[in-house]
């Protein structure tokens, strides 16, 4: 068996991986970048951030992404207006955030994003899966890869960047990962063309719904398509009967609003997929010589698009505490010990919009916004990314959750009862995921 030589191993190639594997290859290091299936491959997350447009800019693949995408100015949420709905504009944020984002399909997304790695200089393999690792010494590692055409070779690296997803593969090996106590949920979506899409600028709109059981999403993709899905209680999606497709269309039904524009739509290919969103973290981010970025270190509901942007960030400031931690390892614990701390505050302000989304607080606080000392504004800055490092974003969102705090004193029994139904559903284990992420 060959034995191969690089100074960073990049499992993963998604929007993480890639981005690490473009940025180090940059800096000078051999960079082999796998990923165990072939682009393009399937993937659900089609929203992104406006945060996510300067690290568009910071790799050069603004340009691609504006190609491949649908404009979004906005996300708007259901409301008791003359319109039936609130939109939260981001070029209304308080920092320094874009005005906009895009829409776009993820198989192409992250098909563009390995290549763009590639073409700066990373070594990707597709069809090339990790199998095992070990820790020979300090800043050695031996790895097992096989390939899908039935081969297989051995790795020696310097450095480990896991950017496998919710694969989570030295996450799982080395018993970090733990799973969200605070929050459960599944998901149930399809494609469909024809459905009605906002009127004028707003036409590349994310929209979200409520409904019972948890909450739904229309968000508009190239060629006039639209995914279209909801987010349930894995209680709720235990009870299907029949077929998916059935099952979709059921649920879909009970918020008017959603299926008045989607009543003359037409799913494409009859084609439904059902996962399980099981939200987790990990212990720890990282240790001498490896690196966990994106979904492979923690992974949250899907709410409000942070996906695709928390794993970027990540993998970009990954890049440099690697390459700090290779031209002087003593750096190294307090750069993953600074990178850990800001990922786990940013997930952090995400988190509490996300575990009280479908409580009655936040409902009446998104149906009916008052921008008082700007904390709508803040609000719309947090839903464009910007949870890090604007100290006016992180006082607006403070002043929110102040007010939900004094919202739930107030409301004390409501509060009371679906913080016990959140509690529940968090135990709660769904199976018969159909996506790759299930299993399949």
């Amino acid at each position: 068996m060959t034995v191969e030589q690089c100074d960073v191993l990049v499992i993963g190639g998604g929007p993480a991986g890639s981005t690490a594997a473009t940025l180090l290859a940059r800096r000078g290091y051999r960079v082999v970048a796998l990923e165990k299936a072939r682009h393009p491959r399937f993937h659900i997350g089609e929203s992104l951030l406006p945060m996510n447009l300067p690290i568009f800019r910071r790799l050069g693949v603004l340009e691609k992404v504006h190609a491949l995408g649908v404009f979004k100015a906005a996300a708007d949420f259901e409301a008791d207006n003359e319109r039936g709905y609130n939109t939260f504009d981001f070029e209304r944020a308080l920092g320094n955030s874009p005005p906009h984002a895009y829409q776009v399909w993820r198989q192409d997304f992250d098909c563009m994003l390995y290549r763009h790695a590639a073409e700066n200089g990373a070594d990707a393999r597709e069809g090339h899966e990790v199998r095992s690792v070990q820790e020979l010494a300090a800043y050695d590692w031996e790895v097992q890869v096989a390939t899908d055409d039935g081969g297989a070779y051995t790795l020696r690296a310097r450095y480990i960047v896991d950017a496998s997803g919710r694969d989570a593969f030295l996450s799982g090996r080395k018993k970090l990962k733990r799973k969200n106590p605070e929050h459960q949920s599944a998901a149930i979506f399809g494609h469909y063309r024809g459905a009605e899409f906002r009127p004028g600028e707003h036409a590349g709109n994310i929209s979200m719904y409520r409904f019972e059981h948890g909450w739904m999403w229309m968000i508009p993709l190239p060629e006039g398509v639209m995914s279209v899905g909801a987010v349930c209680w894995p209680d709720y999606l235990k009870q299907r009967r029949g077929s998916p497709k059935d099952f979709l269309r059921d649920t879909l039904r009970q918020n008017q609003a959603l299926w008045k524009r989607l009543e003359q739509a037409e799913l494409i290919g009859d084609e439904v997929r059902v996962t399980g969103n099981y939200s987790y973290d990990s212990t720890q981010m990282a240790g001498r010589g490896w690196m966990l970025v994106g979904d492979a270190f923690a992974f949250l509901d899907p709410v409000f698009s942070s996906g695709v942007y928390l794993a970027m960030s990540s993998a970009e400031l990954a890049a440099e505490v690697v390459d700090g931690a290779l031209r002087d390892p003593t750096r190294e614990a307090a750069l993953q010990r600074r990178l850990e701390r800001r990922m786990r505050r940013g997930m952090k302000h995400f988190a509490f919009f996300i575990y009280r989304f479908n409580g009655p607080i936040i409902r009446q606080l998104f149906r009916s916004p008052r921008n008082y000392f700007q904390i709508e504004q803040g609000v719309i800055s947090m839903l464009a990314g910007d949870v890090f490092d604007s100290f006016k974003v992180r006082l607006r969102i403070a002043a929110f959750q102040g007010l939900y705090g004094a919202m739930a004193v107030l409301g004390w029994r409501r509060w009371r009862a679906d913080f016990r139904d959140r509690q529940a559903q968090a135990s709660a284990r769904f199976v018969g995921g159909t996506t790759p992420f299930d299993g399949e």
